[in-house]
């Protein structure tokens, strides 16, 4: 039997999977700093929440450091192994 989906979720699903799709063809630096500005903004807001009672902010700041640090990687990687 199939379960009937409510539209709202239906949606969501869409979305996520229509996103998803989207990094299929990025480059291994776009992917990394596309994967490094999410972690970044769900981390910065969760800590922007904690600490200052503002999520939008700590989520703008993590993004982008996470964003930096994801593009950056390789580079970083290369430079402690002494390449």
């Amino acid at each position: 039997m199939l379960m009937a989906i409510r539209p709202a979720r239906a949606i969501v699903l869409l979305i996520l999977v229509a996103g998803l799709s989207g990094c299929a063809n990025m480059s291994p630096t776009g992917q990394r700093a596309l994967s490094g500005g999410a972690i970044g903004a769900a981390g910065g807001a969760i800590l922007g929440t904690v600490a200052a009672g503002n999520p939008a902010v700590g989520a703008a700041v993590g993004g982008a450091v996470g964003a930096g640090v994801g593009a950056a990687l390789p580079r970083i990687e290369r430079s402690l192994n002494g390449n």
